[in-house]
C-alpha cells in the first residue's frame, strides 16, 4: 500500500489562494451548483485583483513559474467549463422560452406585451 502523498506547498502564498479558489470553482461545477459557481467565480476575481506585482513574481524562481503555468492551465480549463455551462443554460432558456431575446431571466427585450392582459401569443399557440 502506498503512503498518502504529502500536500504540495505552493511556491507563493498567492498561488495557494488561487489553487484553493480553483478547487472551489471545480467542486461547484462538478456539483452543478450554479450559485456556488457564481460565488466561486467572484472569489477568483478578488484573488486575481490581489495578484502580486510582476516584479515580485519575477524573482521567485522556476518553482513559481511552474506553479503559475499549472494554475493558468487549470483556470483556462475551468473557464471553458463555465462558458459551456452558461451556453447550455442559455440554449435551454431559449428552447423553453423562444420569445426571450436576452440571456437574462428578468425583463425580456422585444415587442411590448399585448394590452389585453391575457396570455401572450406563444401561450395561446401551445
Amino acid at each position: 500500500m502506498q503512503a498518502p502523498a504529502k500536500p504540495v506547498t505552493p511556491s507563493h502564498p498567492w498561488i495557494g489562494q488561487l489553487q484553493s479558489g480553483l478547487d472551489t470553482l471545480a467542486a461547484a461545477l462538478l456539483r452543478g451548483d450554479a450559485s456556488g459557481t457564481e460565488r466561486a467565480s467572484g472569489a477568483l476575481q478578488v484573488i486575481f485583483q490581489r495578484a502580486p506585482k510582476p516584479a515580485e513574481l519575477a524573482d521567485a524562481g522556476e518553482a513559481l513559474r511552474s506553479d503559475l503555468l499549472q494554475a493558468a492551465r487549470r483556470f483556462a480549463q475551468l473557464r471553458q467549463a463555465v462558458l459551456r455551462n452558461a451556453s447550455q443554460s442559455q440554449r435551454a432558456v431559449h428552447s423553453l422560452l423562444p420569445q426571450a431575446k436576452s440571456a437574462t431571466y428578468g425583463r425580456q427585450i422585444g415587442p411590448p406585451q399585448s394590452s389585453t392582459g391575457g396570455a401572450g401569443r406563444s401561450f395561446a399557440r401551445a
